[in-house]
């Protein structure tokens, strides 16, 4: 079960799900589901993404995928130890291995996904004794922005 976050007061300059929603926002302006992700280290983001399966024409190109990939480009290797990611959605099964391979460290994510999500629902990847890597998981980073920027997204296609 993911620890939920203070999502008041006191956050730093730097505010990585403010960039993941901005990605999320950009995502659903070209037509895709907004869920934006950011990779940081340091307090340097090394990688931000938006879903862009359409665009790439790629199932697999969930703004958790892409910032992963990401990242690991820019630092050289394939293991993100160290670094954090930050994702307007609960990831699903899918960017939850991905997660778990690339060793992120902790993972912040904003609405929860009872339906696709697969850290606080589904499989509860990070739960499962076959998960290599579990990050430090903390919920409802601005839960409620995150949220209606969805609802929004797919009350506008009904």
């Amino acid at each position: 079960m993911a620890k939920r976050a203070n999502t008041g007061a006191g956050q730093a300059r730097l505010d990585p799900m403010g960039l993941a929603l901005a990605e999320a926002r950009a995502a659903a302006a070209r037509g895709e589901v907004p869920v934006g992700a950011v990779i940081v280290r340091d307090g340097a983001v090394l990688a931000a993404a938006g879903n862009a399966p359409l665009a790439l024409k790629d199932p697999t190109a969930h703004a958790e995928m892409l910032a992963i990939r990401a990242a690991s480009g820019a630092v050289g290797v394939e293991r993100l130890a160290g670094c954090d990611l930050y994702v307007t959605l609960e990831p699903c099964a899918m960017c939850a291995a991905a997660i778990s391979f690339a060793r992120i460290r902790r993972l912040y994510f904003g609405a929860a996904d009872p339906k696709g999500g697969a850290v606080e629902h589904g499989p509860c990847f990070f739960a499962q004794p076959t998960c290599h890597h579990s990050p430090a998981v903390y919920g409802g980073i601005r839960e409620e922005e995150a949220g209606e920027l969805l609802r929004g997204f797919f009350r506008e296609r009904r």
